[in-house]
């Protein structure tokens, strides 16, 4: 059995359990063991440093031989897909879907902003207030709306192999809802006076190969926190069809 730890790469024999009731041999005996650990190292190291999955299991290499790391067990497609399984499972377990039955609904794997006035989370009321008699402006939420023309996306290579594990889970709208919005919606075609308009220019520019030309969303306007369920990608620019879902 190989098993992946942040020391190394190891290489152990397992005995398996022969009692009556024992699971089958198949299961009990993975070609391929990732510890807590390396999980935990690899995802702080992609999240403060930018390190790709390569890199990483590059890394391992090394330290497991520095001398012939090309003769150590190659498991770096194990280690993306276990890793994607190991932050879905981290972020069930912080908005406490970890031992429970229930499902997360639209957007309930997203933190919304703690500072903004939220009835009944972070503002209490007592028996003789109300968000009626109150003033507008004590309760009152702003949201901005933009978008970045940079997020790029190529088209996937495969896209029969694209499993989605939170889809509408967290800060981007789901996908078949986008796309049923995106097929209803009429698309006109906006004319800018202005002499290099990006976002205008971008919008009426055909992008075949691109799946998305950029990223926009909806966010708080006085502490820039980012509103689950209200990110979207953007087709050709910022179109008026690709903004009109976050805001509703």
């Amino acid at each position: 059995m190989v098993i992946v730890d942040k020391s190394r790469v190891h290489r152990l024999e397992v005995q398996c359990c022969e009692c009556p009731n024992a699971m089958s041999p198949d299961i009990q005996m993975p070609k391929t063991v990732f510890t807590f650990r390396v999980l935990n190292d690899f995802l702080l190291d992609s999240l403060e440093c930018g390190t790709s999955a390569m890199n990483y299991y590059s890394k391992l290499w090394r330290m497991t031989s520095s001398m012939f790391p090309h003769l150590v067990s190659d498991r770096y497609r194990e280690l993306m897909r276990v890793a994607r399984q190991w932050r879905q499972l981290k972020t069930m377990k912080w908005h406490c879907f970890g031992h429970c039955s229930d499902n997360p609904s639209t957007g309930e794997l997203a933190l919304f902003c703690l500072a903004c006035p939220q009835p009944g989370i972070n503002v209490l009321l007592s028996e003789d207030e109300s968000l009626d008699d109150d003033p507008s402006w004590k309760y009152t939420r702003s949201f901005v709306m933009d978008g970045n023309f940079k997020a790029e996306h190529l088209h996937p290579i495969k896209p029969f192999n694209e499993v989605w594990l939170s889809d509408g889970l967290g800060f981007m709208v789901g996908k078949d809802r986008y796309k049923m919005h995106l097929a209803e919606a009429a698309d006109t075609v906006e004319k800018s006076s202005c002499n290099n308009h990006r976002a205008v220019n971008q919008a009426n520019a055909a992008q075949h190969k691109l799946e998305s030309t950029g990223i926009g969303g909806v966010a708080c306007a006085r502490h820039g926190c980012f509103v689950p369920h209200s990110m979207v990608d953007f087709q050709k620019g910022e179109r008026q069809a690709t903004s009109t879902i976050p805001h509703s």
